[in-house]
This record gives C-alpha cells, sequence and structure tokens, in this order.
C-alpha cells in the first residue's frame, strides 16, 4: 500500500508519516533529476550490499555518493529555494 503524501503549502516540503522532508529542487530538468534519483537509489542499494557484506569501504563511498546526489537534488545542503538561479543576477532578486 502506498503511502499517503501531503505538499506543505509553499511547496517546499512534502508530509509522510507526519514527518516534514525537503522535496526535489523543481528548477531540475527531468533528464538530471532522473539520472541523479538513479544515482540516489543504486548508492542506496549499495549501502545495503555493503551491510550484507561487511564492506566498510564500499559502504563510506555509497553513504557519500547518497549524500552528494541528495544535495544535487536539493533535499540536503542549502536549500534550493535559496540557492542561486543560474543565468539569473542575484541583485536582480533584491528589492
Amino acid at each position: 500500500m502506498k503511502k499517503k503524501i501531503e505538499h506543505t503549502d509553499d511547496g517546499r516540503y512534502i508530509i509522510v508519516d507526519g514527518r516534514r522532508w525537503r522535496t526535489t529542487d523543481p528548477r531540475l530538468d527531468e533528464e538530471t533529476r532522473q539520472k541523479l534519483v538513479n544515482e540516489l537509489m543504486q548508492a542506496r542499494r549499495d549501502i545495503a550490499h555493503a551491510h550484507r557484506t561487511k564492506d566498510d569501504a564500499l559502504e563510506t563511498n555509497a553513504r557519500r555518493r547518497v549524500h552528494r546526489a541528495k544535495v544535487a537534488l536539493g533535499e540536503r545542503g542549502t536549500p534550493w529555494w535559496e540557492r542561486p538561479v543560474p543565468g539569473v543576477d542575484p541583485a536582480e532578486n533584491e528589492a
């Protein structure tokens, strides 16, 4: 059974089982987003494999890949809504 996913009014978070999670940066084009999601999922599978085989080096590497993918997706690090938009002068947004 699929879990119900709610979105906050500002669109910055989803709520799953009462927990708030940052959404993916909506400015990412679909191809880039999918590549990052694929990398994230592969890294998570590698973590599971590392646990089964007790491979600490693989786990460390896979956890780094998860982190990099989540930052690139806008789900970790500086919130995507606070990041500059490529090709837009930040001074133009100041009022």
